[in-house]
């Protein structure tokens, strides 16, 4: 099967070796998408906002892969504050309230950048 990687152009992606996202058939995987942009960390300090914004980043390389968020089949959610689950949960919810992939949500120690609140992986296969 053909391998596609999807790149965002970040330059964390040649430094430590990774793609934004790979398709391989009708399996995409979605690396590990934070609240970040151009300018920094979005939504500093706010769950709710940064798990929205990691989301919206997440939706904009299914869609350029080709998929749908219908697609998606499982999330994993990287908090850093488990006892802030609901306003995660909120927000993720407003993408999967009727799609319903299998989801797991793990507090972990810190993230890669402090001001990160939240990580989120997504796998989607296409019909």
């Amino acid at each position: 099967m053909a391998r596609k990687n999807f790149s965002s152009g970040a330059k964390w992606e040649d430094i430590v070796g990774y793609s934004r996202a790979v398709q391989v058939g009708n399996t995409l995987e979605v690396t590990g998408t934070v609240a970040a942009d151009e300018n920094g960390v979005v939504g500093k300090g706010d769950m709710y906002a940064q798990t929205k914004f990691a989301l919206q980043k997440i939706e904009k390389v299914v869609k350029e892969a080709g998929f749908s968020m219908e697609d998606i089949v499982r999330t994993r959610l990287f908090v850093t504050d488990i006892s802030k689950w609901e306003e995660a949960g909120k927000a993720h919810a407003e993408f999967f309230r009727v799609i319903k992939p299998c989801t797991t949500m793990l507090e972990v120690s810190k993230l890669i950048e402090p001001d990160y609140l939240i990580e989120i992986e997504a796998t989607a296969i296409r019909p």
